[in-house]
């Protein structure tokens, strides 16, 4: 099984040792919480089940931003929109403290990246590919570069009626030769010139404090692969899956750029991201970064 059920009092037990989460996790697990772990006032999400999203097309969720406190996607007045900035910023906060006791080998170098609220019933929802949430995909953020680092997601369902429907795949280390035969290019031991100058000027437009990514050649394969997964008709039909469902008032978390992973349907779910140091991994043999140098022979995040 992929899921692995964590019971209400497990945290608390004597002797607990955080390596107990982090190594399934990192096997590819996703960590299953019925009850969330932590409080959450019936006030919070009341407000957020009676919020909407921004019509803006390129927007999917609610976003919080940690580092800037502030909130971004959101439709509804100003009034709405200090509460929401409030209640998505204590969410964060409470995933937060949680983490740094459950997850504490990863605490030291994590990097806190965005929360988000997502209101919008993922079935049927009219987006296009790339952004979809309902083709099994791994993690890779266009604008945010991982270099190698990992990306864990902690989720919680408030929907107090609806399950969140997903599918998973088999985890990195099991699927990545298919898909490299399937056709998706490994990264080449050396890069191509047009490749190191365009990553080069990038880097030099970030140091006078333009916001452009400056991707590592391990970002520019896994944001590829994101792209690919969902545009393979064979990979979506036909690879080995398996179904879960995460129920009103539960909490998950699991490493995104690991385990291939889709939502088929629910609404009203809350994420927070942290950005793990690929330094801090228990078992470095099963991250992506570390799996993709070993077959190239060569740094990728250089």
């Amino acid at each position: 099984m992929s899921r692995l059920e964590i019971s209400s009092g497990e945290f608390h037990k004597p002797g607990f040792e955080a390596s107990e989460w982090c190594r399934p996790l990192e096997e590819g697990h996703i960590l299953y919480f019925p009850e969330t772990p932590f409080e959450f006032p019936q006030t919070d999400i009341d407000f957020l089940l009676n919020q909407r999203q921004s019509r803006a097309k390129y927007r999917k969720n609610i976003a919080y931003r940690p580092l800037q406190d502030r909130v971004t996607g959101m439709a509804g007045d100003s009034r709405d929109g200090e509460r929401m900035l409030e209640v998505l910023g204590e969410y964060s906060r409470r995933v937060t403290r949680f983490l740094e006791v459950g997850l504490a080998p990863y605490a030291a170098s994590w990097r806190l990246d965005y929360a988000s609220f997502r209101p919008i019933q993922e079935k049927g929802r009219e987006i296009n590919q790339k952004r979809r949430n309902d083709l099994l995909h791994v993690d890779a953020f266009p604008t945010r570069a991982t270099r190698g680092n990992r990306i864990l997601r902690f989720f919680t369902n408030i929907n107090p009626e609806e399950p969140r429907h997903w599918i998973v795949g088999k985890p990195f280390s099991e699927s990545v030769s298919g898909w490299l035969e399937s056709g998706m290019p490994l990264p080449q031991p050396r890069e191509s010139p047009g490749s190191a100058l365009k990553r080069n000027l990038a880097r030099a437009v970030r140091r006078v404090g333009l916001p452009i990514p400056a991707p590592s050649r391990y970002d520019e394969f896994m944001l590829g692969l994101h792209d690919f997964l969902k545009a393979s008709e064979s990979y979506q039909r036909d690879c080995e899956r398996e179904t879960l469902y995460f129920n009103p008032g539960s909490s998950w978390m699991v490493f995104t750029d690991l385990v291939p992973h889709a939502a088929l349907s629910g609404r009203f779910a809350l994420e927070q991201t942290f950005m793990i140091d690929r330094r801090a991994m228990l078992l470095p043999e099963k991250a992506p970064v570390n799996i993709l140098e070993k077959m190239v022979g060569c740094s990728l995040t250089d």
